[in-house]
């Protein structure tokens, strides 16, 4: 089974032929710097219009991602979860951060510096291929996102959204998505207000599409909900 990013990155750190051809004052950046940090529920890894300094692979849990409107407003980008890196895009092209990133339960990252990861790509055709499939990956979903929003109705794109969110982070023992999303939040995601995502949830759950525990939702019918919202996973 192929590593995912963080384990791909951590062990390439770890590897003597790697190491090899770090200097002597990389070595010491790495062993002082590059350090586990836990971050709990509504904390921020990262803020949108702030200098990176390194990048942040996700040992453990869901954070999302989002970029603020002119009025305030969230618009959600994507979920990031175990194996996947953050920050990275915007330190390899020299910008400020692009989106802010918050922690949706408790998440632990570890901390690699800016000159560690460059030296890393440098060395390690692996983690350099490995990010350009990342980079790849992450336009694909941009692309998605647009078409979602400026294609879809407001039903079509809720059904969408779950499909995708239990696709990519999974269920718990109770077939239930894994994560705990305000309405407000999934309001954001497709796009609408959060009267109209109460009342399109709501819906779901009349005509047996989804079961509702407060924030939890479960997907009790895929194939129709797969027709509603048009959607090839």
């Amino acid at each position: 089974m192929p590593k995912h990013s963080v384990e791909l990155i951590i062990s390439e750190l770890k590897s003597k032929e790697i190491l090899s051809q770090f200097t002597k004052e990389e070595l010491e950046i790495l062993d002082k710097e590059m350090k586990e940090i836990h971050y709990e529920k509504g904390q921020e890894i990262i803020h949108e219009g702030y200098k990176p300094t390194g990048i942040y692979g996700m040992l453990h849990g869901t954070a999302k991602l989002y970029r603020s409107g002119f009025n305030g407003k969230e618009q959600i980008l994507r979920f990031v979860k175990k194996g996947d890196i953050v920050g990275y895009r915007s330190l390899l092209g020299g910008e400020t951060f692009s989106a802010s990133c918050t922690v949706l339960e408790d998440v632990t990252v570890v901390y690699i510096p800016e000159l560690i990861f460059h030296k890393l790509l440098e060395v390690s055709s692996k983690v350099s291929f490995d990010v350009l499939k990342k980079i790849s990956q992450d336009l694909g979903e941009a692309g998605k996102t647009i078409t979602l929003l400026a294609q879809k109705t407001v039903r079509e794109r809720l059904a969408e959204i779950l499909l995708l969110l239990e696709n990519k982070l999974g269920v718990d023992n109770e077939g239930f998505i894994k994560i705990s999303l305000t309405r407000e939040e999934m309001a954001n995601l497709i796009g609408t207000a959060t009267e109209s995502a109460i009342r399109l949830i709501s819906e779901f759950k009349t005509d047996e599409l989804i079961e509702v525990e407060g924030r939890r939702i479960k997907i009790l019918d895929h194939r129709k909900l797969t027709r509603l919202g048009h959607v090839t996973l």
